[in-house]
């Protein structure tokens, strides 16, 4: 049996680097999971890169009920664990994995109906919108192991496991090394391989094996042990409140999504380079957030524990480490980009446009990187106090009318190519943080008295 870690006492720092170190090193795993992908598809062609950047961001639609169970996960079961409820933390963890299957099977058939339409609406007619069409097909099918994945690692996050994700994120990356060329290439003299399509298959193969590794640790944790059958029958009461917690955080990332369509529509004017471009340099992006990500994911569970405990200066006192201690990764992250975005575009690609529009994203990119932090740490903050419905609001400017108002400004009025798409963004950003602070200030006050420190 796996048991609970108290994050209601101890070290704050502490706590952090035993949660946010293992997050951030499976999340480079994630990432260079996704570089892979990024690089076989390079090898194959420039329309495969195209295909796959599309591919990915419409897929990321459907998994997004899976990052809001994960949240609601962290923060019903913390807050429970912090409240010292153990059968309430045990009926909500089981109701969340219900949840998640049911779930899963209707976001799969929702998936194949409505890809091809959203492909349709990012792309122009040719070979890349075709690649990612088949793509998507085969990829769809993983959507449960996914979802299944992120409700179960929820529940381990909330008891202060990070360890059994990092352990199945770094196999499933080399398993996705080995799987990548054997599905895409083939073994002469046994089968042929089955192109661009055998990147969906290895990733089907292997989020299977993911989600199975993950099911059978959190099924081992204190929280779920011994747990009848008949807790997993499905209730309404827990289904609403889990989906009160979830949707809110799964429309946000939804909302995220449409940024980054709205960023391809107006990309799409200045070709396929554009969008193959931006598509690697998300990537690379992603990579320098990791240990900021790290830092804002554990703040979930240590904040919805102290929540459900009462102790609110503790709270106060997690979020400011967070937030210094992110700002310090991404001043010096964005520093590392400044100098390496070359390097870092070339080693997927040789096409001197891409690699061109890429370094022009990433340098304006090294400035958004510490208001990004915040924002996350904002977010999990929100998540914690039961009040994800904010993100939604902040994420509906940021990602929805702050990227159409601010890139139609600068690529339309001011008539600066891509280069307004990417100055765009960074006044989203930035908007949306000014927006995001006085929120979470405004709320922090009536929840907890206070945001940084108590309010007399």
């Amino acid at each position: 049996m796996n048991r609970s870690r108290d994050f209601t006492s101890g070290s704050i720092p502490g706590h952090f680097r035993s949660m946010a170190l293992p997050i951030a090193i499976g999340m480079v795993f994630t990432t260079l999971y996704n570089v892979v992908d990024s690089f076989y598809a390079g090898l194959i062609s420039t329309d495969a890169l195209a295909g796959l950047a599309i591919s990915f961001h419409v897929f990321f639609l459907l998994v997004s009920a899976g990052f809001g169970v994960n949240a609601a996960m962290g923060a019903l079961v913390g807050r429970a664990l912090g409240a010292n409820r153990p059968r309430r933390a045990k009926r909500i963890a089981c109701q969340g994995l219900s949840f998640a299957v049911i779930a899963s099977l209707l976001l799969t058939i929702i998936g194949f109906v409505i890809s091809p339409i959203m492909v349709w609406a990012v792309s122009e007619p040719g070979n890349f919108r075709d690649l990612a069409n088949a793509y998507l097909s085969l990829l769809l099918i993983a959507t449960p192991s996914f979802l299944i994945t992120f409700s179960a690692n929820g529940i381990l996050t909330a008891q202060g496991d990070a360890i059994s994700m990092q352990r199945a994120q770094i196999a499933a990356f080399f398993a996705n090394v080995i799987l990548n060329p054997v599905m895409i290439f083939g073994i002469p003299g046994l089968f042929g391989g089955i192109g661009f399509n055998g990147i969906a298959l290895s990733t089907l193969t292997v989020q299977t094996a993911v989600m199975l590794f993950i099911l059978f640790r959190v099924l081992r944790s204190e929280v779920m042990m011994h747990a009848s059958p008949s807790v997993y029958r499905p209730r309404l009461r827990n289904f609403r409140e889990i989906v009160s917690q979830a949707l809110p955080t799964s429309s946000a990332m939804v909302v995220m999504l449409i940024g980054a369509f709205i960023v391809q529509l107006f990309l799409r004017e200045f070709g396929p380079e554009a969008i193959a471009a931006y598509g690697v340099a998300l990537r690379i992006e992603q990579l320098l957030l990791l240990p900021g990500f790290g830092l804002t994911i554990a703040l979930l569970p240590i904040t919805a524990q102290n929540l459900g405990a009462g102790d609110y200066e503790r709270v106060r006192q997690s979020f400011k480490f967070c937030c210094k201690a992110g700002l310090a990764l991404m001043f010096a992250a964005a520093l590392i980009l400044w100098f390496a975005a070359r390097p870092a575009m070339q080693l997927f690609t040789d096409n001197p446009d891409v690699v061109r529009i890429g370094v022009n994203y990433l340098n304006v990119d090294g400035f958004m990187l510490p208001m990004y932090i915040l924002l996350f740490a904002i977010n999990s903050l929100l998540q914690a106090l039961k009040r994800p419905i904010y993100s939604l609001w902040i994420g509906l400017y940021r990602q929805g009318i702050g990227i159409a108002v601010f890139c139609a400004l600068f690529v339309y009025v001011f008539g600066m190519g891509s280069w307004g798409v990417w100055f765009g963004i960074a006044a989203s950003v930035a908007s949306g943080l000014v927006l995001a602070l006085v929120i979470a200030k405004r709320l922090a006050s009536r929840e907890i008295g206070g945001l940084f420190r108590h309010e007399n």
